[in-house]
């Protein structure tokens, strides 16, 4: 069993910046891929980006490449979430997940646990 906590979102304004942290307890967190998703109103949950327990490799969603960084802190425990140059169209509650698989899966059903969520909200 794995318990993350997400934190760290806000409302800011377009072209910003903010770093979202995820904190697990629980089991090895060392041992788990994370996965970073968002969730728009009336739209389905959607991957962001992913980051192998393997060697730290990464896949981001096409949309974020280049303004989001995700990286993790095994001896935190902890995955971040880097967002640059945000936009209103980037505004969700991101969640972060975790599976026991290396590969960066970008589909949601594949993740084993995942936190509350924290909404990021950015403004024109």
């Amino acid at each position: 069993q794995v318990q993350l906590v997400e934190s760290g979102g806000g409302l800011v304004q377009a072209g910003d910046s903010l770093t979202l942290s995820c904190a697990a307890s629980g089991r090895s967190f060392s041992s788990y891929t994370v996965g970073w998703f968002r969730q728009a109103p009336g739209k389905e949950r959607e991957f962001v980006a992913a980051i192998s327990w393997l060697d730290n490799r990464t896949n981001y969603r096409d949309s974020v490449k280049g303004r989001l960084t995700i990286s993790r802190d095994n001896a935190k425990n902890t995955a971040y979430l880097q967002m640059n140059s945000l936009q209103p169209e980037d505004t969700a509650v991101y969640y972060c997940a975790v599976r026991r698989y290396s590969d960066t899966s970008p589909a949601p059903a594949t993740y084993a646990y995942w936190g509350q969520g924290t909404q990021v909200t950015v403004s024109s």
